[in-house]
């Protein structure tokens, strides 16, 4: 297995997960976050069981780091249904998602009603149709439901669920047959990894703009990195241009004037920040949806600590930056001309790098099992997937041009 040098928890302790909640459209709605405990052979310990631990996390949690401007949906402990532990405040919103065994309580209704009462939004966890729990339909904004359910018992899941008033978000919507199948059955929103796996348009071309962003990363890859070619590729495209020279004079930078020149620009911003940049161009992120960018960063930033080194930041962000554009990684590894490392990692996960895009990939999909497969200590790769999460937010914050209007 591997291991941090310096371990950032031990087996038992509780880690926090977190997915997005996205529209059809794929524009994010809210991030969903629950605490877990792994057993030592890498399954979740029973929930009712360590609800302390978790209790302890939820006391130290930020949530604008977890979840930036969007509602937080946070799944309840016993301690939080009855009232009494502590909640984090969130800002944007705070729905709190009833877990199944506590659904099924006989004071459940009241104990829901409480919470309602107290201006929170409700959210009923593992929803599979009992009319036992029709009445709670009435008081819940959102029911969750498991798009791996067999078609004709899904349907009648969320069919019942719209009957009692709920909007329904399907679980586990990791693929496109999922998502397409939840959405046919009337899904609202979907909760899953942002990037779909394995899912390629055919013969899906890349625009002008996106040649020239992955020409400027093919550049940046390169151990000295030819500066005239770089600041040439910025230069003749309008939206780099802007971005660069946007990000260089926004307040974070401290500068005392304002940078006209795009090859001073390039240079203040610096290789790292230009790959990035390039990135937020083909993801197109604006300052109202920065949420694909925070997740592609996010997974850069995770596989580049994972394996501690660049390369590994290249993988993660042109992984997410293939899955988010549905064009082969084939594509994207001839445009960016990346090494054969880099290359094997990006088609199947093999050489040095590969596994760690595995574990990753499977820690995104809440995938214990993958993770332990590709070789990983499942709460090493939580711990370190969490601690990026406000670093890629606050990359993607600076990058992300201002919305139009």
């Amino acid at each position: 297995m591997h291991a941090l040098d310096e371990p950032t928890a031990r087996v038992g302790a509780a880690v926090i997960h977190r997915q997005p909640i996205v529209h059809p459209d794929r524009s994010v709605f809210g991030y969903a976050v629950r605490g877990v405990v792994l057993a030592p052979d890498g399954t979740h310990e029973p929930e009712q069981r360590v609800e302390h631990l978790v209790d302890a996390q939820y006391r130290i949690l930020d949530p604008e780091l977890l979840t930036g401007d969007k509602l937080l949906v946070l799944r309840a402990t016993t301690r939080i249904f009855l009232d009494e532990g502590d909640v984090p405040y969130a800002g944007n919103g705070l729905v709190l998602e009833i877990p199944g065994a506590l659904s099924l309580r006989e004071d459940a209704y009241d104990l829901a009603a409480t919470l309602k009462m107290a201006g929170y939004g409700l959210s009923l966890g593992e929803y599979a149709g009992s009319p036992r729990l029709d009445r709670l339909l009435t008081l819940v904004d959102y029911v969750k439901v498991d798009a791996t359910t067999p078609a004709d018992e899904l349907q009648a899941v969320v069919d019942r669920a719209k009957r009692g008033g709920a909007s329904v978000i399907a679980e586990r919507a990791d693929s496109h047959e999922r998502i397409s199948f939840a959405l046919e059955c009337g899904a609202d929103l979907l909760q899953g990894p942002m990037f779909e796996r394995h899912r390629a348009d055919a013969d899906k071309p890349l625009s002008t703009g996106q040649v020239q962003c992955l020409e400027l990363v093919r550049l940046l890859s390169a151990d000295y990195p030819d500066q005239d070619a770089v600041v040439r590729i910025i230069g003749t495209d309008p939206e780099l241009t802007m971005r660069v020279l946007h990000l260089v004079n926004s307040s974070a930078t401290g500068l005392r004037r304002h940078i006209d020149s795009v090859r001073q620009a390039a240079v203040l911003v610096g290789p790292r920040q230009l790959f990035a940049l390039a990135m937020s161009s083909i993801v197109d992120a604006r300052a109202a949806s920065v949420g694909p960018l925070w997740s592609v960063l996010t997974r850069a930033l995770t596989v580049s600590r994972l394996t501690r080194t660049d390369e590994g930041y290249t993988v993660g962000m042109l992984s997410a930056v293939a899955s988010h554009l549905r064009v082969s990684v084939d594509s994207i590894i001839e445009r960016s001309g990346v090494s054969a490392d880099v290359a094997n990692a990006l088609r199947d996960q093999t050489g040095p790098l590969g596994p760690v895009l595995a574990a990753v990939l499977a820690h995104e999909e809440n995938d214990t099992a993958g993770v332990r497969a590709a070789g990983f200590e499942p709460i090493e790769v939580a711990h370190t997937h969490l601690a990026a999460i406000p670093e890629a937010l606050a990359t993607a914050t600076a990058l992300a041009m201002p919305a139009a209007g």
